[in-house]
């Protein structure tokens, strides 16, 4: 599957990606608030692995997509959409991108092909996501693409041996 923004193809990862991804997933800042990382190659491996176990899944419910900048090919980051309920038609959604590709509105324009993609393709109803309450340049990416605060959730995850919160964002299809 793909998905095709003004600047950006979202696509499927291949095992040939496995270079581009670990030098942003091995990157500590990068991963600094994140739940995973910095990787080992074995790690990275690993996460291309289950991205392509999830593909074959039937039915499908987590898409995670390289995020591929269309004038020069590079693979700048992934972008994660699952669906958590069914039955709620709820989902999460998530992103990373390399550090050389920041403020550059690349995770704004993934982020929104990927919540479009989650309420018109998939069919959900809410998509939630959250961020560190310190990672201010994720909180203001998710309110451009129209999510809205929802919560401060306190302690919500153990990263490093540190307990971390985070915000929670939510978005409301307007069809379903």
């Amino acid at each position: 599957m793909e998905l095709v923004t003004s600047r950006l193809l979202l696509r499927e990862f291949s095992e040939s990606d496995l270079d581009a991804v670990h030098a942003y997933a091995a990157d500590p800042e990068v991963t600094r608030f994140m739940d995973w990382g910095p990787n080992s190659p074995e790690d990275t491996a690993a996460f291309l692995a289950e991205v392509r176990q999830d593909r074959q899944a039937a039915p499908r419910s987590a898409y995670t997509l390289a995020v591929v900048v269309h004038a020069t090919g590079d693979l700048v980051g992934a972008i994660h959409l699952e669906e958590t309920s069914r039955a709620h038609r709820r989902g999460e959604m998530g992103y990373v991108l390399a550090q050389p590709h920041w403020r550059r509105g690349y995770a704004t324009e993934a982020a929104a092909a990927i919540l479009r993609f989650g309420f018109d393709e998939v069919g959900l109803r809410k998509i939630t996501a959250t961020c560190d309450p310190d990672n201010v340049a994720s909180a203001r990416v998710l309110e451009k693409i129209g999510m809205q605060y929802e919560g401060h959730l306190r302690q919500h995850l153990l990263i490093r041996g540190q307990w971390r919160d985070r915000l929670a964002f939510a978005a409301l299809s307007s069809t379903h």
